[in-house]
């Protein structure tokens, strides 16, 4: 059986929700995840992952390490096999692994000991990765001066919280907004800006060339952030920074550090990407609804690890999976 979508797509919070809730099948595992992500759209998928794995440690009924090993990889390999194109399930999955295993904890002869102590592993890991946004939004807002104008694409939590830390700082600056079809994305970031009381505008994606001489900066949130210092974001992504390179303008990430994915892709046609089916006139076209923007159109990256240059991506994932 297959789980009807419950979102649509959007990049960051909402990243790979159609492609999650239309790929899952009905295993306890992939159930704890449609469930986590139903909570609260405010949650991301990684962390709705980690989670639903922090749960699977709990739930197993091995009463030795090697089998309650064996069932948290079985557990990472239902995710992943159940969500094949949701490249944010399988880079949480694999990071989760590696936090909550790496411990001496291991070692102790407890078992019962052991088990708790990689649950409390396993939540804490959550409360960083939530932890993660407030500290983005921190360093990021220093890159908003008085009067600027961005420009961005998508519904991305983490980039909404830096324009809204900014903006409580008294901050004043324009925010155009790119429709982001297919989706509904950019009118959902539209009205989020509006209540928080930050001047927006809305254009047709057709226009961000035209647009792009009034913008001092293009600021983007991101599904994963590969080994190259690129990215994966709302299909458009590519296209803006793109046009913002010809035009002379800086492009920001804002992307969490448990969405760096172990990936080099060197093409669109590397990626296996979620498609959705749109309606235009008569005609049906099968679209994409993410693509990959290389490290060239990408000036840095704001995290929850630093400020990074594209390239300094590879170093910090040897780090986080050593």
């Amino acid at each position: 059986a297959v789980i009807e979508p419950a979102f649509s797509w959007a990049s960051d919070s909402f990243a790979g929700r159609t492609s999650v809730t239309m790929e899952a099948e009905n295993g306890n595992v992939t159930r704890d995840l449609h469930a986590e992500l139903q909570k609260s759209t405010e949650v991301t998928v990684a962390v709705a992952v980690i989670r639903t794995l922090t749960r699977a440690i709990e739930r197993s009924t091995a009463t030795t390490v090697m089998g309650l090993e064996k069932d948290l990889h079985a557990s990472t390999e239902e995710l992943k096999r159940s969500y094949p194109t949701a490249i944010s399930v399988s880079a949480a999955s694999e990071l989760f692994l590696r936090f909550v295993t790496r411990t001496s904890a291991l070692d102790v002869s407890d078992f019962g000991y052991l088990k708790q102590h990689l649950i409390d592993r396993g939540n804490r890991f959550a409360e960083i990765s939530l932890a993660a946004k407030a500290k983005i939004a921190e360093l990021g807002e220093r890159f908003l001066h008085g009067g600027c104008v961005v420009m961005v694409l998508g519904c991305s939590s983490v980039m909404l919280n830096l324009l809204e830390t900014a903006a409580s700082k008294g901050k004043f600056f324009t925010v155009i907004v790119a429709e982001s079809k297919p989706g509904t994305e950019g009118l959902r970031m539209y009205k989020a800006l509006e209540r928080a009381n930050i001047q927006v505008t809305m254009i047709l994606d057709a226009q961000v060339a035209h647009k792009l001489e009034e913008v001092d900066m293009v600021l983007t949130g991101a599904e994963a952030v590969v080994e190259s210092g690129g990215i994966i974001n709302k299909v458009g992504t590519y296209q803006m920074t793109l046009l913002a390179g010809v035009k002379g303008k800086p492009v920001y990430v804002a992307a969490e550090s448990y969405k760096f994915a172990r990936l080099y892709p060197l093409h669109q046609r590397d990626l296996s990407m979620a498609t959705e089916k749109v309606e235009i006139g008569s005609s049906e076209l099968v679209v994409r609804l993410n693509d990959y923007t290389p490290p060239d159109n990408i000036t840095l990256l704001i995290t929850d690890l630093g400020v990074l240059t594209p390239a300094a991506v590879s170093d910090q994932l040897i780090q986080l999976y050593q």
